[in-house]
Protein backbone atom coordinates (compact mmCIF):
# COMPACT_ATOMS: atom_id res chain seq x y z
CA UNK A 1 0.00 0.00 0.00
CA UNK A 2 2.76 2.42 0.98
CA UNK A 3 4.75 1.70 -2.20
CA UNK A 4 1.66 2.19 -4.38
CA UNK A 5 0.84 5.44 -2.58
CA UNK A 6 4.24 7.03 -3.17
CA UNK A 7 4.78 5.55 -6.65
CA UNK A 8 2.97 8.66 -7.99
CA UNK A 9 6.07 10.68 -7.17
CA UNK A 10 8.55 8.23 -8.71
CA UNK A 11 10.11 9.87 -11.80
CA UNK A 12 11.52 6.55 -13.07
CA UNK A 13 8.50 4.42 -13.91
CA UNK A 14 10.10 2.48 -16.75
CA UNK A 15 13.18 1.97 -18.89
CA UNK A 16 12.10 4.65 -21.35
CA UNK A 17 10.49 7.00 -18.85
CA UNK A 18 10.07 10.58 -20.07
CA UNK A 19 8.45 11.97 -16.95
CA UNK A 20 11.00 14.76 -16.63
CA UNK A 21 9.87 15.98 -20.08
CA UNK A 22 6.77 17.38 -18.34
CA UNK A 23 8.88 20.45 -17.48
CA UNK A 24 8.98 21.35 -21.17
CA UNK A 25 5.52 20.11 -22.12
CA UNK A 26 3.99 23.60 -22.06
CA UNK A 27 6.30 24.59 -24.97
CA UNK A 28 4.76 21.80 -27.05
CA UNK A 29 1.19 22.68 -26.07
CA UNK A 30 1.52 26.39 -26.82
CA UNK A 31 1.19 27.05 -30.58
CA UNK A 32 4.10 28.73 -32.33
CA UNK A 33 1.95 31.76 -33.19
CA UNK A 34 1.57 32.41 -29.44
CA UNK A 35 5.21 33.49 -29.30
CA UNK A 36 5.19 35.47 -32.57
CA UNK A 37 1.99 37.50 -32.75
CA UNK A 38 0.24 39.71 -30.22
CA UNK A 39 -2.92 38.13 -28.91
CA UNK A 40 -5.16 38.13 -25.86
CA UNK A 41 -3.05 35.54 -24.08
CA UNK A 42 0.11 37.57 -24.61
CA UNK A 43 -1.59 40.72 -23.34
CA UNK A 44 -2.66 38.89 -20.17
CA UNK A 45 0.91 37.64 -19.79
CA UNK A 46 2.27 41.18 -20.10
CA UNK A 47 -0.18 42.42 -17.48
CA UNK A 48 0.89 39.60 -15.16
CA UNK A 49 4.57 40.44 -15.73
CA UNK A 50 3.87 44.08 -14.91
CA UNK A 51 2.27 43.17 -11.61
CA UNK A 52 5.11 40.78 -10.74
CA UNK A 53 7.72 43.39 -11.65
CA UNK A 54 6.10 45.95 -9.31
CA UNK A 55 6.17 43.40 -6.50
CA UNK A 56 9.83 42.61 -7.11
CA UNK A 57 10.77 46.28 -7.16
CA UNK A 58 9.05 46.74 -3.79
CA UNK A 59 10.95 43.81 -2.27
CA UNK A 60 14.40 44.34 -3.74
CA UNK A 61 16.67 47.24 -4.60
CA UNK A 62 18.24 45.36 -7.54
CA UNK A 63 16.26 45.89 -10.75
CA UNK A 64 18.33 43.34 -12.67
CA UNK A 65 16.82 40.36 -10.83
CA UNK A 66 13.29 40.97 -12.14
CA UNK A 67 13.79 38.86 -15.28
CA UNK A 68 15.07 35.78 -13.48
CA UNK A 69 12.44 36.11 -10.74
CA UNK A 70 9.59 36.37 -13.24
CA UNK A 71 10.98 33.44 -15.24
CA UNK A 72 11.28 31.35 -12.10
CA UNK A 73 7.74 32.12 -10.99
CA UNK A 74 6.30 31.23 -14.39
CA UNK A 75 8.33 28.01 -14.56
CA UNK A 76 7.17 26.88 -11.10
CA UNK A 77 3.56 27.91 -11.71
CA UNK A 78 3.32 26.13 -15.08
CA UNK A 79 4.92 22.95 -13.70
CA UNK A 80 2.59 23.01 -10.69
CA UNK A 81 -0.44 23.41 -12.93
CA UNK A 82 0.75 20.76 -15.38
CA UNK A 83 1.08 18.32 -12.48
CA UNK A 84 -2.69 18.53 -11.93
CA UNK A 85 -3.35 16.87 -15.28
CA UNK A 86 -3.89 13.08 -15.22
CA UNK A 87 -0.76 10.97 -15.80
CA UNK A 88 1.52 14.03 -15.88
CA UNK A 89 4.51 13.95 -13.58
CA UNK A 90 4.84 16.87 -11.12
CA UNK A 91 8.51 17.84 -11.32
CA UNK A 92 8.26 20.47 -8.57
CA UNK A 93 7.27 17.80 -6.04
CA UNK A 94 10.88 16.59 -6.04
CA UNK A 95 13.60 18.22 -3.96
CA UNK A 96 16.09 17.74 -6.80
CA UNK A 97 14.13 20.26 -8.89
CA UNK A 98 13.13 22.76 -6.21
CA UNK A 99 16.57 22.92 -4.58
CA UNK A 100 18.24 23.30 -7.97
CA UNK A 101 16.27 26.54 -8.39
CA UNK A 102 16.77 27.99 -4.91
CA UNK A 103 20.37 26.97 -4.14
CA UNK A 104 22.18 28.64 -7.10
CA UNK A 105 20.38 31.96 -6.60
CA UNK A 106 20.97 31.90 -2.84
CA UNK A 107 24.66 31.10 -3.39
CA UNK A 108 24.97 33.97 -5.86
CA UNK A 109 23.47 36.31 -3.22
CA UNK A 110 25.95 35.10 -0.62
CA UNK A 111 28.98 35.33 -2.90
CA UNK A 112 28.04 38.82 -4.04
CA UNK A 113 27.24 39.99 -0.52
CA UNK A 114 30.38 38.70 1.16
CA UNK A 115 32.66 39.97 -1.60
CA UNK A 116 31.07 43.35 -2.37
CA UNK A 117 29.14 44.32 0.76
CA UNK A 118 30.62 42.36 3.65
CA UNK A 119 29.85 45.07 6.26
CA UNK A 120 26.11 44.79 5.69
CA UNK A 121 26.32 41.00 5.69
CA UNK A 122 28.06 41.09 9.06
CA UNK A 123 25.47 43.56 10.39
CA UNK A 124 22.62 41.27 9.31
CA UNK A 125 23.99 38.49 11.51
CA UNK A 126 23.32 40.50 14.67
CA UNK A 127 19.85 41.99 15.28
CA UNK A 128 19.64 45.48 16.74
CA UNK A 129 19.47 45.98 20.52
CA UNK A 130 20.65 42.44 21.22
CA UNK A 131 21.89 41.89 24.80
CA UNK A 132 25.67 41.59 25.06
CA UNK A 133 25.58 38.19 26.78
CA UNK A 134 23.64 36.44 24.03
CA UNK A 135 25.31 38.14 21.04
CA UNK A 136 27.43 35.06 20.11
CA UNK A 137 24.33 32.85 20.24
CA UNK A 138 22.33 35.32 18.12
CA UNK A 139 25.07 35.31 15.48
CA UNK A 140 25.07 31.51 15.38
CA UNK A 141 21.27 31.38 15.12
CA UNK A 142 21.17 33.96 12.32
CA UNK A 143 23.96 32.16 10.48
CA UNK A 144 22.17 28.82 10.65
CA UNK A 145 18.85 30.37 9.61
CA UNK A 146 20.60 32.00 6.66
CA UNK A 147 22.21 28.73 5.57
CA UNK A 148 18.98 26.71 5.65
CA UNK A 149 16.99 29.23 3.60
CA UNK A 150 17.30 27.41 0.24
CA UNK A 151 16.45 24.10 1.93
CA UNK A 152 13.36 25.55 3.64
CA UNK A 153 12.19 27.06 0.34
CA UNK A 154 12.62 23.71 -1.43
CA UNK A 155 10.88 21.74 1.30
CA UNK A 156 7.95 24.22 1.36
CA UNK A 157 7.39 23.92 -2.39
CA UNK A 158 7.81 20.14 -2.56
CA UNK A 159 5.74 19.43 0.56
CA UNK A 160 2.78 21.50 -0.67
CA UNK A 161 2.81 19.73 -4.03
CA UNK A 162 3.11 16.27 -2.45
CA UNK A 163 0.35 16.90 0.13
CA UNK A 164 -2.31 17.69 -2.47
CA UNK A 165 -1.38 14.77 -4.70
CA UNK A 166 -1.46 12.38 -1.75
CA UNK A 167 -5.00 13.51 -0.94
CA UNK A 168 -6.03 12.92 -4.56
CA UNK A 169 -4.50 9.43 -4.45
CA UNK A 170 -6.23 8.54 -1.20
CA UNK A 171 -9.63 9.85 -2.33
CA UNK A 172 -9.30 8.16 -5.71
CA UNK A 173 -9.35 4.76 -4.03
CA UNK A 174 -12.89 5.29 -2.70
CA UNK A 175 -15.49 4.71 -5.42
CA UNK A 176 -18.25 6.97 -4.18
CA UNK A 177 -20.25 9.62 -6.03
CA UNK A 178 -19.80 12.07 -3.18
CA UNK A 179 -16.04 11.89 -3.72
CA UNK A 180 -16.42 13.49 -7.16
CA UNK A 181 -17.67 16.77 -5.69
CA UNK A 182 -14.97 16.69 -3.01
CA UNK A 183 -12.28 16.06 -5.64
CA UNK A 184 -13.62 18.96 -7.73
CA UNK A 185 -13.27 21.29 -4.74
CA UNK A 186 -9.79 19.86 -4.10
CA UNK A 187 -8.83 20.51 -7.72
CA UNK A 188 -9.77 24.19 -7.41
CA UNK A 189 -7.90 24.36 -4.12
CA UNK A 190 -4.82 22.74 -5.70
CA UNK A 191 -4.88 25.24 -8.58
CA UNK A 192 -4.84 28.07 -6.04
CA UNK A 193 -2.00 26.39 -4.13
CA UNK A 194 0.01 26.02 -7.35
CA UNK A 195 -0.21 29.76 -8.07
CA UNK A 196 0.38 30.81 -4.46
CA UNK A 197 3.44 28.59 -4.04
CA UNK A 198 5.10 30.00 -7.15
CA UNK A 199 4.37 33.52 -5.92
CA UNK A 200 5.72 32.76 -2.41
CA UNK A 201 8.89 31.22 -3.85
CA UNK A 202 9.53 34.28 -6.03
CA UNK A 203 8.70 36.76 -3.25
CA UNK A 204 11.00 35.14 -0.70
CA UNK A 205 13.89 34.93 -3.15
CA UNK A 206 13.51 38.61 -4.01
CA UNK A 207 13.30 39.51 -0.29
CA UNK A 208 16.56 37.67 0.36
CA UNK A 209 18.28 39.90 -2.19
CA UNK A 210 17.35 43.01 -0.17
CA UNK A 211 19.61 41.82 2.66
CA UNK A 212 22.70 41.73 0.43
Amino acid sequence: MMMNLFSTFDPCTGKFSMNWMSMMMFLMIMPSMFWMLKNNQMMLTYMLFKMINKEIMMNSKYKSISIIMMSMMMLIMINNMMGLLPYVFTATSHMSISISMSLPIWMSYMIYGWTKNNKMMMANLLPKNSPTLIMPFMIMIELVSNIIRPISLSVRLSANMIAGHLLFTLMGEKNMIMMMSIMLIMMIFEMAVSIIQSYVFMTLMSLYSSEV
